[in-house]
């Protein structure tokens, strides 16, 4: 291997538009493993799998009575989960495009579902400003879990291994230790709409409404670094780490896609970025293993899938 120069250039050529939603997309999310498929969900009620090679519509997913805010996807591809504005988690089985459960509980719209490693256990973040933990091997109808710190709306949470990051419209990025049973809050003073770790699990990725995405340590809360120059004040924006997180990436507001080196969190050109949606980029997901792909979800109704030439091909 040579050494490293840096992160590697962004995805900017657009490869396909997936152009099946009615009115806006709220996020995308890779199938797991080598991620050739991409799953959906929007502003019409549905979720869509597409081919992200060939931009085709493989099947739609149609049971919501409101709108899709979010998806988490099974480790073997097999189940998916989705939620959104009906206060309940529905369940589907991807072979048969049919939902398995339909899991109740939660008194408002439901902004972000996640499973667990081996999809054993479900959790779900809501505007009643609770995160309810759902045994999916358990008959019981009843959460094992409830947590209720946040003061206000839960926009978005990770499951780890032994931990839960959780974070609010209340300004808190809450990190639960499942083992131990403590609790660390980091106040960062604006409402946090996403969070990512790293692979190690060291340090998180921080989304705010203050034009602000913050790298912080995940064991301390100690800012490690700021990522700034995107407009994202209103609406949740998901960022994410470019290949082998050696950047920070960001759809906005604007439309515009950002890019910042991880270590020094200088803007990456070009600066600033060309307009890539017509309206708010709501996610942003780069490939899982492909150093040169992205995907970008936007209130304009499209899903773009992004790549970056490949020098010897």
């Amino acid at each position: 291997m040579a050494p490293s120069r840096g992160p590697q250039p962004l995805a900017r050529n657009l490869h396909v538009s997936l152009d099946g939603h009615k009115g806006a997309v709220n996020v995308a999310r890779y199938s797991k493993g080598t991620a050739k498929y991409i799953l959906t969900g929007g502003q019409d009620r549905t979720v869509r799998l597409w081919n992200a090679n060939l931009g085709t519509e493989v099947k739609n997913f149609a049971s919501h009575g409101y709108e899709v805010l979010s998806i988490t996807v099974s480790e073997d591809n097999a189940k998916f989960a989705s939620s959104g504005g009906d206060r309940s988690v529905f369940l589907w089985d991807v072979a048969t495009g049919a939902t398995t459960r339909r899991i109740p509980g939660h008194m408002g719209k439901i902004h972000v579902v996640e499973f667990n490693q081996d999809a054993s256990v479900v959790a779900s973040g809501s505007f009643d400003s609770t995160v309810r933990l759902w045994d999916l091997r358990a008959q019981s109808r009843q959460a094992i879990q409830v947590l209720d710190e946040a003061r206000d709306a839960v926009q978005t949470l990770h499951v780890g291994a032994t931990y839960l990051v959780t974070g609010s419209v209340d300004g808190h990025v809450r990190t639960y230790d499942l083992r131990m049973g403590e609790l660390r809050s980091d106040l960062i003073g604006h409402p946090v709409t996403s969070v990512v770790p790293t692979q190690d699990a060291q340090t998180l990725l921080v989304t705010t409404l203050d034009n602000h995405i913050r790298l912080m340590d995940c064991s301390t809360g100690k800012l490690l670094n700021d990522f700034t120059g995107h407009i994202n004040e209103a609406y949740r924006c998901r960022a994410c780490f470019g290949h082998a997180e050696a950047s920070v990436i960001c759809g906005d507001e604007m439309g515009q896609v950002w890019a910042w080196d991880l270590l020094d969190a200088k803007i990456m050109q070009p600066n600033p970025p060309p307009k890539a949606h017509a309206k708010i980029i709501t996610w942003t997901e780069h490939h899982p293993s492909e150093p040169g792909e992205m995907i970008t979800a936007s209130a304009d109704g499209t899903v773009k899938v992004w790549r970056y030439p490949d020098p010897h091909g």
